[in-house]
């Protein structure tokens, strides 16, 4: 792929829509704490349903994965008349997912992307991402921890569009490796959930523990 100022503007936006914090601006919108304020700390849907607010976790849910769909699918449908491609829209992809980790509106403290991430997948190809959130909703309802299933999701989802390259998508090679690079943050940023499901003192869904 070659970059020019439209590749670079989309790639901008998109990391700047990444930036936008739901869980931060949802929050504050219905009257609430700040989610950074109590539970783990982390400006996500999770860390937002320890409030006890179910709706303002819910709308942080779908604004985190619409942040990450919109650029990815906006490209897809409508930048080859400026010269976007599929890589440009996985690079705007993994662009707004990087805003939503390191947010430049929220001093670059931000959240763990699983939300943003799916969204993205979702916007590169649908069945992608539903064989991806497939996963992950398969592995949370066995299992009843979040983190595991985000990460075995995030483990899959390269692996989802290898096997589907080709034959229920086209295969790109720029995008398998934005899932690749949002697969490794998204186990870096779970490092700590790591570190408990070893220690077997990861909380479970639904548990109430003040951990995520």
């Amino acid at each position: 792929m070659t970059f020019h100022w439209p590749s670079l503007a989309a790639i901008v936006v998109s990391y700047l829509i990444g930036s936008l914090s739901f869980a931060v601006i949802v929050s504050r919108a219905m009257g609430m704490a700040d989610p950074r304020s109590y539970g783990s700390k982390n400006p996500g849907a999770t860390n937002v349903l320890r409030s006890g607010n179910k709706a303002a976790a819910l709308a942080t849910l779908l604004l985190d994965a619409v942040k990450g769909w919109l650029p990815v699918f906006v490209i897809q449908q409508f930048g080859t008349r400026w010269g976007l491609d599929t890589d440009v829209a996985a690079l705007a992809g993994l662009a707004a997912f990087l805003g939503h980790l390191y947010p430049v509106f929220f001093g670059f403290q931000g959240g763990k992307g699983v939300a943003t991430a799916a969204g993205a997948l979702l916007g590169l190809h649908w069945l992608l991402g539903l064989a991806t959130g497939g996963t992950w909703l398969i592995i949370a309802l066995f299992f009843r921890y979040s983190s595991l299933a985000s990460l075995v999701a995030a483990f899959f989802a390269p692996g989802y569009y290898l096997i589907g390259g080709g034959v229920a998508w086209p295969f790109h090679r720029v995008a398998l490796i934005a899932m690749i690079v949002m697969s490794l943050l998204l186990a870096w940023r779970h490092r700590e959930n790591i570190r408990r499901l070893l220690a077997g003192t990861e909380s479970r869904l639904g548990s109430g523990k003040k951990k995520d």
